[in-house]
């Protein structure tokens, strides 16, 4: 484990129960691998009364990439603010997330960035079976080029 929660949620806008990641297991300049287990928990803030839908796996992609994003950052600076801007090629292999046992494996490839903007490939799986894959575009708010 590279980051655990704590350090995760110093490093993302999300509060209590919406920082949704419990470790980063492996990053470098192109991608990070993380891992997540509050797709079990009864609170969690994205689950609706018919469970936690597997869309949600698109917020946990989303919460990779921020984290990597961070981990780019200049020596000090404070991570930037961006938007999910754009979801393509969405496909989605599962109903529901709550019903899994096994840890979300988070995956987050980023395919193209600038000053302004990053895409990355998004993977989202549970022992081994794919629950979610897109292509997401975040925006930066302006500020200090990372």
């Amino acid at each position: 484990m590279i980051l655990d929660a704590a350090a995760i949620r110093e490093r993302l806008p999300h509060a209590g129960a919406m920082s949704l990641l419990d470790e980063v297991v492996a990053h470098d300049a192109d991608a990070i691998h993380c891992r997540a287990r509050s797709h079990r928990d009864p609170d969690n803030p994205l689950r609706g009364t018919g469970g936690l839908h597997a869309l949600a796996a698109l917020e946990y992609g989303a919460q990779a990439m921020a984290v990597h994003g961070s981990l780019g950052a200049s020596d000090g600076a404070p991570p930037r603010a961006g938007y999910l801007a754009a979801v393509r090629d969405l496909q989605i292999h599962a109903r529901r997330l709550d019903t899994l046992d096994a840890p979300l494996e988070i995956h987050a490839r980023q395919v193209m960035a600038d000053a302004r903007s990053s895409i990355y490939d998004l993977a989202v799986e549970a022992a081994g079976e794919p629950l979610l894959a897109a292509r997401a575009t975040v925006i930066l708010e302006p500020g200090e080029t990372p």
